[in-house]
This record gives C-alpha cells, structure tokens and sequence, in this order.
C-alpha cells in the first residue's frame, strides 16, 4: 500500500502504534493510520491513568470498534503524564486524525539516554511501510 500515510518524523512498532518526541524525555503515542483503518470506526478508547507505568510491548488500553476490541500496546517503557480526555467523547478523532488530534497517551521516560535507547527498538517510517505491504 504505497499510498499509506507514514509520516518520517515518527518512529513506529510492529503492533502499529507510532511514537512522536516532544521534548527531551517526553513522546506522544497513538495508533497508525494503518491500524485504524483495519479497524474501522473507532467507538471506545479505553486510556490508561496518569501517573500509570507502561512497558514496552505490555498493553495500556483498549481501542474498540464494531469490529472488534484491539489492545494498546506500549511502544516504550514510561510513565503516563498525559491523555487524551477529548477521546471520551470523541474516540472517532482516532479514525479521523490519527496523527495528530487522535494521539493516546504521552509519556515520560526516565532519561534521555534511556529515550535514546528505546527508540532504537523501533521502526522508521520505511522500517513500518514493509509490515504493511503484506
């Protein structure tokens, strides 16, 4: 699927969550246009709670639609410092604008450092667009 949206700037997993750098030890994550276009219309996001510990490839909520009910699964390992509430009500954000108003969660990771070695455990956009070829 050559006409994907992959944007370069983000780093991506192969449960097809993406990941964004906000700050030095901060990332906002959410799911790849990819995802939830297989899943069709989102109607739930469970969130996790801030102040919540995620681990990388543990799950930390729920996107449901009326297809089916898909974990979340962390891309690094971090605490959750942020959600995103406008998703309660409007989980659809995640359908229509999953890289920007339909982002999940943001993290905060212990250190830069230990961002910097996270990262490198996932995929760049060219690295995601060849799991999504099949």
């Amino acid at each position: 699927m050559s006409d994907q949206n992959i944007p370069d700037q983000l780093r991506y997993t192969d449960e097809h969550e993406w990941v964004e750098r906000v700050s030095d030890t901060r990332v906002r994550i959410g799911i790849t246009e990819y995802a939830q276009s297989k899943l069709g219309d989102i109607v739930f996001v469970q969130l996790p709670d801030v102040g919540g510990e995620t681990e990388s490839g543990e799950p930390f909520g729920e996107v449901e639609s009326p297809k089916s009910v898909s974990d979340l699964y962390a891309p690094l390992s971090g605490k959750v410092v942020e959600v995103n509430t406008a998703l309660e009500t409007s989980p659809e954000l995640v359908n229509s604008d999953p890289y920007g108003e339909g982002w999940i969660v943001v993290l905060e990771i212990a250190d830069v450092e230990d961002l910097e070695a996270q990262l490198e455990q996932t995929l760049d956009s060219d690295g995601y667009a060849k799991i999504t070829e099949s």
